[in-house]
């Protein structure tokens, strides 16, 4: 309950304008002084962050506060892979189980990058069928990032494969609906909802791609 709240407190919504007003000053400014300011700006939406969230200010201002041009959301894609009415998951060396996906790199589409995804963490290879759901990260997802990002839930067939650690990932399985209730998940990168959305896809031939 109070990570729902979080995500709707103002606050927030000032600290990601504040950081992306000071972004794009630092992108069009020449004058040093305009440019000392827009950094301190960005200083402090990180800062904001950070004392309101409890992420580490080093974290933030890794992901946040090194980017250069105008700012843009951040694209994440998360494959669900079905087997025997139960869905893929991968657990991360925090222990925590995620859907297989990650950001979308850039010179990869969401297409490719389901899959390149997939096969790093999960081993397998699949084909993405359909769009899921596209979800703003600040609005479902704790803890709230800086920087917009857009999560894409992607339908995939499997195809084959098979499972090897990695330095991601040190496990993977397939869960009914009911098992998800007891699994600790990631709720940065997926939460039991958006999990739940996918078997909703799953059962519903006619399914409409959702979108914030």
């Amino acid at each position: 309950m109070k990570d729902q709240v979080l995500l709707t407190e103002p606050w927030l919504s000032w600290a990601v304008e504040i950081q992306s007003i000071a972004q794009n000053g630092l992108t069009y400014s020449k004058g040093i002084f305009d440019i000392e300011r827009y950094q301190r700006l960005r200083e402090i939406s990180a800062e904001m962050l950070s004392h309101k969230t409890s992420i580490p200010i080093d974290k933030i201002k890794k992901l946040f506060c090194q980017e250069e041009g105008y700012q843009t959301p951040k694209i994440d894609t998360r494959a669900a892979i079905f087997k025997d009415n139960k869905i893929l998951l991968v657990q991360e060396t925090d222990q925590l189980w995620n859907l297989p996906g990650g950001w979308i790199d850039v010179q990869q589409t969401i297409y490719r990058n389901t899959i390149k995804e997939v096969k790093e963490e999960a081993g397998l290879d699949v084909k993405p069928h359909f769009i899921i759901a596209i979800h703003e990260q600040h609005k479902r997802n704790y803890p709230p990032f800086a920087h917009r990002v857009l999560k894409t839930f992607v339908m995939c067939h499997l195809l084959g494969g098979e499972f090897q650690a990695n330095s991601e990932t040190i496990n993977s399985d397939y869960f009914s609906l009911e098992e998800l209730e007891h699994l600790n998940v990631n709720n940065e990168k997926n939460t039991k909802a958006q999990m739940q959305l996918c078997f909703q896809a799953y059962h519903n031939p006619h399914w409409v791609t959702q979108f914030d």
